[in-house]
């Protein structure tokens, strides 16, 4: 089917609440439109095709290193996000190409080791004396507005709908039941937008933004029974006569909950029950799962290799370390990564950053051993 023929198709049939891509704002840089492929599909395309996006079937989503091959990496968890997200947008009537993009590209900037990368990465950069912090929605926005390539350019030059649902997909609350888009964002206020956990600008990018907790509430549960700190029966009676007590009853009682408060609204709406039930539910997950001793001493761990990577990168940057034969090797892999990036001022603290945030756990935890001999 013709591009043009699906526009119009979107333009008569779509809600009046969702994004249409005759009318999407366009890209940082102007291009020819493709005779078949709408903007948000040729989005797709761009995005599941990029080196970050191969990289997120070798990124911890809760669990580093399993021994089980069954526990979620953070590819898998993108994958039930895109699906959930689209099972929603269908049934609301909305862009289900802007979604699938949405989706599939906003983990991309996610450091290795999952949030525990994170928070040692922005305890290093601080550390270093660094003026930014690492934001993983910021940073993948970062990834496909620069470090990502695009026919030998920086960045894939996505448009401005995907670009906003990427950097404004995560929540600062856990608390929040009701989403409403913020139509009137400009270009300007993206990076502000996502440092304060404002809305995205599209009702597809609040749809993500909700799906994104309703996808690993249950599932982190999942992994946790197999690595036996947590189960099902482990959640309050209460939660569960709300929500369920399995993964599948869990996310088709929160879907059903949210399509039935968001018919017709310009919103993405949880009830109250349920809301505060998820709520609940996630604070069981932070106390039973994420600070159990045995993730506290993986945090430990990724923050030894968190630093000791920085401290090695950063004097390489500026010619004062020297290693092993085997560490030479990273370190040249990192001059070259140095060579090829695309902002030629940016500090050396920016440039290790990114350097760092792009590398799967495996590649991480090698590097470090070649460079430590370890």
């Amino acid at each position: 089917m013709p591009r043009e023929l699906k526009e119009e198709i979107e333009l008569k049939h779509l809600s009046p609440y969702a994004t249409k891509s005759r009318l999407s704002r366009g890209r940082r840089r102007r291009q020819d439109d493709c005779p078949v492929r709408t903007m948000f599909e040729r989005d797709t395309g761009r995005i599941i095709y990029s080196m970050p996006f191969r990289r997120l079937r070798q990124k911890t989503q809760v669990f580093f290193n399993p021994r089980n091959d069954h526990i979620c990496t953070r590819m898998e968890h993108v994958i039930y996000v895109m699906y959930l997200s689209m099972t929603i947008g269908k049934a609301l009537n909305l862009n289900q190409d802007l979604i699938q993009a949405i989706s599939l590209g906003h983990d991309l900037g996610h450091a290795p080791f999952g949030h525990a990368g994170e928070d040692s990465l922005n305890k290093t950069i601080k550390e270093q004396g660094g003026r930014f912090r690492f934001q993983h929605e910021l940073h993948s926005l970062r990834t496909v507005d620069l470090l990502a390539e695009h026919k030998s350019q920086p960045g894939l030059n996505l448009s401005f709908e995907v670009r906003d649902g990427i950097a404004s997909h995560c929540g600062e609350s856990i608390s929040e039941y009701k989403l409403e888009p913020w139509r009137d964002k400009t270009e300007a206020e993206l990076i502000l937008g996502a440092e304060e956990h404002r809305p995205p600008a599209t009702l597809e990018g609040c749809v993500v933004r909700i799906v994104d907790r309703i996808a690993y509430v249950g599932r982190d549960i999942e992994d946790a029974y197999r690595a036996g700190l947590m189960s099902f029966s482990d959640i309050p009676l209460h939660i569960r006569a709300e929500l369920g007590d399995s993964n599948s009853a869990i996310v088709n009682t929160l879907v059903l909950d949210l399509l039935s408060n968001s018919y017709d609204q310009d919103a993405i709406v949880l009830s109250e029950a349920r809301g505060e039930a998820l709520r609940e539910l996630i604070e069981e997950n932070y106390a039973r799962i994420y600070k159990a001793d045995q993730i506290i001493a993986y945090e430990n761990m990724v923050e030894n290799v968190i630093k000791g990577l920085f401290k090695a990168f950063l004097a390489a940057a500026q010619g004062q370390f020297s290693t092993s034969p085997e560490g030479e090797l990273a370190l040249e892999n990192f001059h070259n990564f140095l060579k090829r990036h695309p902002e030629k001022d940016a500090s050396p603290i920016r440039k290790v950053t990114d350097y760092i945030a792009g590398m799967t756990d495996h590649y991480a935890t090698t590097t470090f051993n070649s460079i430590y001999q370890i």
